[in-house]
C-alpha cells in the first residue's frame, strides 16, 4: 500500500516534509506524484523530481493521500476530486493542510466532516480525513502518522511530540 504524497508547482514542501520523514524513517512506502508526472518546483524554490502521474497510481493500492497547500489552482480540477470522493468514500486516509483543505471543500467531502474550516482548531481528524492549518505541519505529520500506526507505542509517540513539536532533546 502507498502514501501518495501529490505535489504540484508553487506547492508549501515544508508542510509535508516532516510527515514524509516519519514515512521513510518507518518503512513506508512513499510515492511523490504530481499530475502529469513531471518534475515541480515547489514554492520554497526546491526542484522535486516525481515518481509518477497521480492517474497512474492504482486506487485500491493507496494507503493515504496527502495534500500540502500553496497555489491550489492547478489541483481543483476533476481527476484530484473524483480520487478524494473515491478514497473517503473508501474510508482511506485523506490528509491535507493549508489551502490543501480547499481542496478538500472543493469536492464537498466535509460536508458532513468536522474540519479545519468547520472547527476553530489547528488540526482535525474525522472519519479519516485530517485537515490542519498552516502552522500545524508538526501536529499534521503526528496525527496522520498516528492514523497510520507508525509509532511502536506511546513512549514513542511522547518522544516524537516531545523533540518535533517541543525541540526537547532525544536521552
Amino acid at each position: 500500500m502507498k502514501n501518495v504524497f501529490l505535489v504540484y508547482d508553487d506547492c508549501c514542501f515544508y508542510e509535508i516534509v516532516i510527515l514524509n520523514y516519519f514515512m521513510k524513517f518507518t518503512g513506508q512506502d512513499v510515492v511523490i506524484c504530481s499530475l502529469n508526472g513531471s518534475a515541480i518546483t515547489c514554492m520554497e524554490g526546491y526542484s522535486v523530481n516525481v515518481d509518477m502521474a497521480l492517474k497512474d497510481v492504482e486506487i485500491d493500492n493507496i494507503k493515504s493521500l496527502i495534500i500540502p497547500g500553496g497555489d491550489i489552482k492547478i489541483i481543483c480540477n476533476e481527476e484530484v476530486y473524483e480520487l478524494i470522493k473515491d478514497l473517503v468514500k473508501k474510508e482511506i486516509i485523506v490528509a491535507a493542510i493549508c489551502a490543501g483543505v480547499d481542496v478538500l471543500e472543493n469536492t464537498g467531502v466535509l460536508k458532513d466532516t468536522k474540519s479545519t474550516h468547520s472547527e476553530d482548531t489547528d488540526i482535525y481528524n474525522d472519519k479519516k480525513v485530517i485537515t490542519a492549518r498552516a502552522n500545524a505541519y508538526v501536529d499534521f505529520a503526528i496525527e496522520v502518522a498516528k492514523e497510520l500506526n507508525l509509532f511502536k507505542d506511546e513512549v514513542d509517540l511522547k518522544e516524537t511530540i516531545d523533540f518535533w513539536k517541543f525541540h526537547k532533546r532525544v536521552q
